[in-house]
């Protein structure tokens, strides 16, 4: 089978620059192309969100997309849909929208969280019934639908159930990626009774009346990945980091392949990134230090010569490890360093940090809110990243950081120790801590800062971080394996 023919559809709640909430968006933004390199039409489905600005994105309606049926149980919805493509690529990425359910700006934060705030079943279930009409009025049949997280985890169920006897769909396989095991969409089951025919609803899983969305996706799809090979074998055991999944992955096991994220160089470059304040290259690193500049200017914060900035750019939750943040606070604060912490979440955390940092006004500085240029800034001028994450199925932004000089401090908890080479080891690129506490982190921070003042150290770890190989190709390569291995199944 000519692996040109092949089209994959990715199907994702978040894909950046449009919307990011975690790493899965980073993942979207350039994986598509990776396999569009290998051989394979890719396009993209995700919801259209009230955050989403048309016109700096450059959506436009499609005449022949417009007023979709959504067909429920009880009733019907319409559907429209934008569609632009992805930036620095010709991938056709379709946003569909309903003004009742995609609207409202605050949206798609309580659909991750997987609480059921004003209807949020209604909204996915019409997502991924609409994710499947959209496709028969395109008229665009893929090889492949390749689902991510438990946004799209209804897709494999239902073209086993209501659209299986459909002939548009036949033979379509489905892949389902696991990013954010912690994120499993748990909603209440009578809301899919409305909605839903009854062989669907018997199909779900469904415990003490509620849904457990990802567990349905991994009960459903033909094949299941997750990010790295050793995420992949730490959530096939039952233990706190699989948050109730490991049995069910354990039976699923011989279909669950880890393979770990790659970055696009061609977006994520410090000699050709354009929404930096001046482009570097590790043969000429003194632009980092004008980025250093711009991004304490936009953090507020002063410049202190020879004072490395630390910066932590994190969903604010337990899983992305808010909880030891805080918990670490004081400790940070007695550090020399300037720290600035980027993100949103519960608000609870957003309090606490803007709080801490309003009593340290020159050393902490808090951003809830940032454009992707702001972030870009932000890898390129800070000199430590701060990952103190809980567990990781792989990540991104570490790589990012790597390759634009600055300097990961992680714990190690799941797949990103795959793409660190710890400073205790020869030839390090960045430092790892193994003991979830605030101890072991602010003392593994200290000496990463210790190395960033030792004029030999801190220059061979930089060079290290920035010479590694991050691209897609090899991970490409073996989703391209998995791919035609599943199609001539």
């Amino acid at each position: 089978m000519s692996r040109r023919n092949f089209k994959v559809l990715y199907v994702s709640g978040e894909v950046s620059p449009f919307v990011r909430i975690s790493p899965l968006a980073d993942f979207m933004a350039s994986f598509p192309q990776a396999i569009e390199e290998e051989g394979f039409e890719a396009r993209i489905m995700m919801p259209k969100y009230g955050t989403i600005n048309d016109r700096k994105f450059r959506l436009h309606d499609v005449l022949r997309l417009s007023d979709i049926e959504v067909h429920l149980k009880e009733k019907i919805d319409l559907l429209d849909v934008k569609v632009t493509a992805l930036p620095s690529s010709k991938i056709q990425t379709y946003f569909l929208y309903n003004e009742k359910h995609f609207k409202r700006n605050g949206l798609f934060t309580d659909i991750y969280n997987g609480s059921d705030l004003k209807g949020n079943v209604e909204k996915v279930v019409f997502f991924n019934v609409g994710v499947l009409e959209t496709l028969l009025r395109l008229g665009w049949k893929p090889d492949i639908i390749h689902c991510h997280d438990w946004h799209a985890s209804l897709i494999p169920l239902l073209l086993k159930t209501v659209y299986a006897s459909h002939e548009f769909f036949r033979d379509i396989k489905t892949v389902f990626t696991i990013h954010n095991i912690y994120r499993q969409g748990i909603l209440p089951c009578k809301a899919f009774q409305r909605l839903l025919p009854d062989e669907v609803c018997s199909a779900l899983h469904c415990i003490n009346d509620e849904v457990n969305m990802l567990y349905t996706g991994v009960e459903h799809a033909d094949l299941l990945t997750t990010t790295s090979k050793r995420y992949a074998e730490e959530i096939v055991h039952d233990g706190p980091q699989t948050y109730g999944l490991g049995r069910v992955l354990g039976e699923y096991q011989t279909t669950l392949y880890g393979i770990v994220n790659g970055i696009d160089i061609r977006q994520w470059n410090p000699s050709a990134d354009k929404l930096i304040k001046k482009r570097y290259s590790i043969e000429h690193l003194e632009g980092k230090l004008d980025n250093k500049h711009a991004l304490l200017d936009e953090a507020g914060l002063p410049y202190r010569e020879g004072v490395p900035v630390v910066g932590v750019i994190a969903n604010f939750d337990e899983f992305q490890g808010a909880d030891l943040l805080q918990q670490s606070l004081e400790q940070l604060a007695s550090l020399d360093i300037q720290l600035i912490i980027s993100g949103s979440g519960d608000k609870k955390y957003e309090k606490i940090f803007q709080d801490f940092a309003f009593a340290h006004p020159d050393q902490v500085s808090v951003q809830t809110e940032y454009s992707d240029a702001f972030f870009h800034l932000a890898i390129a001028g800070l000199d430590i990243l701060l990952m103190p994450g809980m567990i990781e199925s792989c990540g991104m932004i570490q790589m990012f950081a790597m390759n634009y000089g600055t300097i990961p401090v992680v714990y190690a908890g799941g797949g990103i120790v795959e793409t660190i080479v710890d400073h205790a080891k020869e030839s390090g690129s960045g430092f790892i801590f193994y003991e979830y506490t605030p101890e072991s982190l602010v003392g593994k921070l200290s000496e990463a800062i210790q190395c960033f003042h030792d004029e030999e150290s801190w220059p061979q770890i930089v060079a290290e971080a920035m010479t590694r190989d991050f691209t897609w190709k090899n991970s490409a390569e073996e989703y391209d394996q998995l791919y035609r291995e599943l199609l001539e199944a």
